[in-house]
């Protein structure tokens, strides 16, 4: 960790609110004048799209499993490695993994594949990672451990299969029956690599849906903010201003010590009230607490 560098990690995957995090933290760094960097986590995946289906039909004839959540498909050393060099120097190299034809058609590329390394621009005041594997921890690597604020984002796992079903069905061009295999085939890695990530947070935002998800393979429209409640819960963080936040939110409430609820619509803005303290804590003690 660094007071000079440091290091803002949100940690969750689809359905979880992580553009409207991006967002928030973007209007978050403007306000306070900061130059942030913003890196995907999709950018140390190991595999092109045309290598990783390759490989996925090598571990399947092998009777194993490989998914973009586990240590196969990514690189925690090289991920582990960026952050301890930008916590150190300010400084590294990154790149993009190119999802669609938008994204690739300005870099002349297929989608699927990576850009070319490039290095972070110079006096950047902060580093901003989104992803899967902000708060990666096994017996190799603790990528966690250079991370100043770590956030998790969890959806409830039906809200997630429901984002990811009409994600890659509408926007990547998958089949239903892809995805759907594709989630099977995921379930090792994310019970052995996501979810213990959420246990390491400073605070964790899971959305709960206030309609039907009952069978998320039959759903063709994700449920709404409004049709959701934003369940937060603080670990390990002494200056949090409950009544405060209780007299801001309205319709918010405390389920238990450490946790708030708020509803779904009020999303954005709860994010505001709840880290902009922190990041000014952070800028100015070089940690939160």
């Amino acid at each position: 960790m660094s007071a000079k560098h440091p290091i803002i990690a949100v940690t969750g995957s689809s359905g979880a609110g992580t553009s409207t995090t991006s967002e928030t933290f973007a209007h978050l760094f403007r306000e306070h004048k900061l130059n942030a960097a913003f890196i995907e986590g999709d950018s140390f995946h190991r595999y092109t799209r045309p290598e990783m289906d390759v490989a996925i039909r090598k571990a399947r004839e092998q009777g194993k499993h490989i998914s973009y959540f586990g240590a196969e498909a990514n690189d925690f050393e090289l991920l582990q490695n960026f952050f301890r060099e930008y916590g150190q120097t300010g400084g590294g190299k990154y790149r993009r993994y190119l999802h669609t034809f938008d994204e690739a058609v300005p870099y002349n590329l297929m989608p699927g594949t990576f850009t070319p390394w490039q290095d972070v621009s110079e006096n950047t005041d902060v580093l901003f990672y989104e992803g899967l594997h902000g708060g990666i921890v096994d017996k190799n690597y603790n990528v966690a451990a250079h991370v100043d604020l770590l956030i998790g984002m969890v959806p409830i796992v039906n809200l997630e299969w429901i984002q990811k079903l009409v994600r890659d069905t509408s926007e990547r061009g998958h089949s239903r029956e892809a995805v759907q295999e594709s989630i099977v085939r995921s379930m090792d890695d994310y019970i052995n690599y996501i979810t213990p990530q959420f246990s390491r947070t400073h605070i964790n935002f899971q959305r709960v849906p206030t309609v039907d998800t009952s069978n998320p393979f039959s759903a063709r429209s994700i449920p709404s903010l409004d049709e959701s409640m934003l369940v937060i819960r603080f670990r390990g963080l002494k200056n949090v201003d409950f009544p405060y936040l209780m007299s801001m939110i309205d319709g918010a409430y405390m389920s238990r010590r450490d946790t708030i609820v708020v509803p779904g619509g009020k999303m954005s803005f709860t994010m505001e009230l709840i880290l902009a303290p922190m990041i000014q804590q952070l800028l100015e003690t070089g940690k939160v607490g």
